[in-house]
Parts: structure tokens; sequence; C-alpha cells
């Protein structure tokens, strides 16, 4: 795949959307690939008990699921320089069922000297931001 080229860029331009939904299956996977066994991404009792809604997805399984729409873009993950989120609201996740997480990308800044863009990410639940100044530095060189 080519990578997107700054000539075609403008500031404020979406290059993609997607929408996540989430499943318990999806977070035992997770917490086993990652090592966060965390109990309040499986237990609701113990998950309510310190005052979450139920069991929640891992931050940084929200934070990944979300980048891929970046890399799916640029056709290269190897392209991305930096990426940081912050967390600003869990993302509950039902049992039976999923929860649906929408994040839309958006061109932020190009820095055309150095063939980089930073791509602003909006990552959502239920019409609430989860992730917070969601930023991906991308070389396009």
């Amino acid at each position: 795949m080519t990578r997107p080229s700054l000539a075609d860029l403008a500031v404020g331009q979406t290059i993609g959307s997607r929408t996540v939904e989430v499943r318990r299956a999806d977070l035992v996977r997770y917490a086993g690939a990652s090592g966060d066994l965390n109990t309040i991404h499986w237990n609701d009792r113990i998950a309510r008990e310190v005052g979450l809604p139920g069991v929640i997805a891992h931050g940084m399984f929200t934070m990944g699921q979300a980048v891929n729409v970046v890399t799916d873009w640029v056709g290269d993950p190897g392209a991305i320089l930096d990426y940081g989120v912050r967390f600003t609201r869990p993302v509950p996740v039902p049992d039976p069922g999923v929860a649906t997480v929408q994040v839309e990308a958006v061109i932020g800044a190009i820095d055309a000297d150095a063939a980089v863009v930073r791509v602003d990410l909006t990552v959502t639940f239920d019409g609430a931001k989860v992730l917070g100044k969601a930023q991906v530095q991308v070389s396009l060189g």
C-alpha cells in the first residue's frame, strides 16, 4: 500500500473513522496477552465495589483499538512515531452484549519539512470522550 501524500492532506481533513465493538471475550484475550489481570476487567462485583458501573475495558486496549484507524490509513504501523492519550472515562462492557466505541481521525497539523502529520483522534462511548488529547504523530517520508 502506498502512503498518503502530504500534498493531498489538509488540517481538519477526516482520514478515517471506525466503530469498535468490545465484548467480554476481547477483554479476556487482551488480559492474557498483556498480563493485565486486574479484576475490574472481568468481575462485575469487584468493579462495582470500587465504584465502577461494572466490568470496564482496559484503557490500553481501547487506546490500541483506536489507533488502528491510523495504521490502516497510513498502511504501515512503523510509520507511527508517537502516540499519546489521556484516559478520561471508562468503557463499561456488558455481559451479554457489546460496548460500542466510535473513533474518528482528523489531520490536526502538518509539518511539510519533516514529512510528519499529527492525527487527532476523537474516541467516544455513549457520546462521551473516553480518550482525551489522543494524538498520533505519523511519518509520511
